[in-house]
């Protein structure tokens, strides 16, 4: 195997690799899809390194999803999944909630998705705030909104409904509630479609609340080694013999390196070789953990080695 980084991973090189790893952590949007359509042999992909013995993960930074609703997507799609396998940063908060932050049969305000408040109730913890949040004329005192004295968190993620009243409630909740927790899915700021376009991310919306709040949140999601810690703690990964697959620099190849994992980064999705050429000769250490150690333009590359 080629000691440099930024490697292309082809012909002979691919199966050596393979052969160096029990596990493989997959990003789902650019990497095994795109939206609704399936990358071409990315199927056949996780299938194959399925029925050759390796265990096979989905971690992903979408808070919108429980992990029953990815698996009923993947499943539409022709991968081999189940519920146990994926990690979203959804259920992966709840856990985080729950055994670090023991906050089973307690309450959180949360600014997130159905599919979070179904991922915390899963796990002991109840929400109050999904949905609109409309305050009546009579409380337009914005400073001395109704609070829940329940809530024990601020819990942060995709929200369609965020607003200047989320935003001043979660405020409220964190400057008023003594030991408030403060706690977040992800930091992507951007989300982006096909055809060049974008939409605002989660860390718009996290940003936000901890700008109002003058106070960071602990994230879960990646580049932050919880989500893998999530993983290796149920399923006894070994970091060494680990190779985590993406589409993005910052968050997919960042959180192998924050981790000690192998890296690949896949040309399908958000990030360039031109990228990973740039920090790598940037002589930043910090842009130097998003440089992979290996890139294919495709998961569809590893098919021939898998094939034999």
């Amino acid at each position: 195997m080629s000691g440099t980084k930024c490697t292309r991973l082809t012909g002979a090189l691919v199966k050596p690799v393979l052969d160096s790893v029990d596990s493989v952590l997959f990003d789902c949007d650019g990497v095994i899809w795109r939206g609704d359509q399936a990358i071409p042999g990315a199927s056949q992909v996780i299938n194959l390194l399925k029925e050759s013995g390796k265990k096979v993960f989905f971690v992903t930074n979408n808070s919108t999803k429980t992990r029953k609703m990815y698996v009923e997507k993947m499943t539409t799609m022709g991968f081999n999944a189940s519920e146990e396998e994926v990690f979203g940063t959804a259920y992966c908060s709840a856990m985080y909630l729950k055994n670090e932050c023991k906050l089973e049969g307690k309450k959180v305000y949360l600014i997130g998705s159905n599919a979070m408040r179904d991922e915390l109730q899963a796990v002991g913890i109840q929400q109050t705030g999904v949905g609109e949040d409309h305050i009546s004329g009579k409380q337009m005192d914005w400073a001395n909104v109704d609070l829940n004295p329940e809530v024990k968190a601020v819990v942060v993620g995709f929200d369609e409904h965020f607003s200047y009243t989320k935003l001043n409630r979660a405020l409220q909740y964190l400057i008023q509630q003594p030991g408030c927790l403060f706690v977040g899915t992800n930091r992507d700021t951007r989300l982006p479609l096909e055809g060049g376009k974008a939409v605002p991310g989660t860390g718009c919306l996290l940003q936000a609340v901890e700008t109002a709040a003058q106070r960071q949140a602990l994230t879960v999601g990646k580049p932050n080694r919880y989500m893998f810690d999530c993983v290796a703690s149920q399923f006894g990964v070994d970091p060494g013999r680990c190779l985590m697959v993406g589409d993005r620099l910052d968050t997919d190849i960042m959180l192998g390196s924050n981790c000690g994992l192998k890296t690949l980064l896949t040309l399908t999705g958000v990030s360039t070789v031109e990228d990973a050429e740039a920090h790598q000769k940037s002589g930043c250490a910090e842009r130097q953990g998003m440089v992979p150690d290996y890139y294919v333009e495709s998961i569809a590359d590893l098919l021939p080695a898998l094939q034999g």
